[in-house]
């Protein structure tokens, strides 16, 4: 019975500490967000309240209209938190990694397999639908995403090769969308012939990059077919 409680408890603690980190990430670029999840909670309390005093049974349905406030202000909140974790990271050397690696489960992302002078990156990610290139920086990323797709082709051939491009430009997909744009590509990879793409691609590794820290969303699961 002790050792359920305790295992709960640590169950609980990060679940917890993700939450406080998230929060203190969105309030760092929205300061104002404590205030409005607090009036959600309230508006819709009290909506329900005034609901119950009109058809004679405001005690029911505050007891309804209470984890409707909590749900309507969680929601609210993390759609809030989602945005804020990309602007958090946007703009800075690896963000694009940092959201790929925030991929759930299904994806190994190796970051910076090819990088310049001008520090333009090219980040490879392996998964079940194959393998995912996303270039971060100028134009001159093109030869590089050129360079990581010999690689990979000379070390995995035969294997679907994707390429993202990070941006808001024509052709290329926002970093708040990075993470639905690889989660559409659809699987042509059994679980062992990803693994025996990930093994060989070892040898075609990635440069240690100060990847950005803090809590990315991790919500975005590969579909299954």
């Amino acid at each position: 019975m002790f050792k359920r409680k305790k295992k709960e408890r640590k169950i609980r603690e990060p679940r917890f500490k993700a939450i406080r980190d998230a929060y203190a990430v969105t309030k760092s670029v929205k300061p104002w967000i404590g205030s409005l999840l607090i009036a959600i909670f309230f508006v819709v309390l009290a909506t329900g309240v005034g609901i119950g005093f009109l058809v004679g049974h405001p005690v029911y349905f505050g007891f309804i209209a209470l984890p409707l406030a909590l749900l309507a202000t969680l929601f609210i909140f993390s759609r809030f938190a989602l945005a804020a974790s990309f602007a958090s990271v946007e703009g800075q050397l690896g963000a694009a990694a940092s959201v790929l690696m925030a991929i759930r489960k299904g994806w190994t992302t190796t970051p910076a397999v090819a990088v310049n002078k001008n520090q333009d990156m090219v980040h490879r990610s392996v998964g079940r639908a194959g393998i995912v290139l996303t270039a971060e920086g100028s134009v001159a990323t093109r030869q590089l995403i050129q360079s990581a797709r010999k690689d990979a082709e000379r070390f995995a051939p035969g294997v679907p090769i994707y390429e993202i491009w990070i941006g808001d430009g024509e052709g290329q997909v926002p970093l708040r969308k990075l993470q639905k744009q690889v989660s559409k590509y659809k699987k042509s990879l059994s679980a062992h012939q990803m693994r025996e793409v990930r093994a060989r691609l070892k040898a075609v590794g990635g440069m240690s990059l100060p990847i950005p820290k803090g809590p990315m969303p991790k919500n975005v699961r590969v579909p299954k077919r």
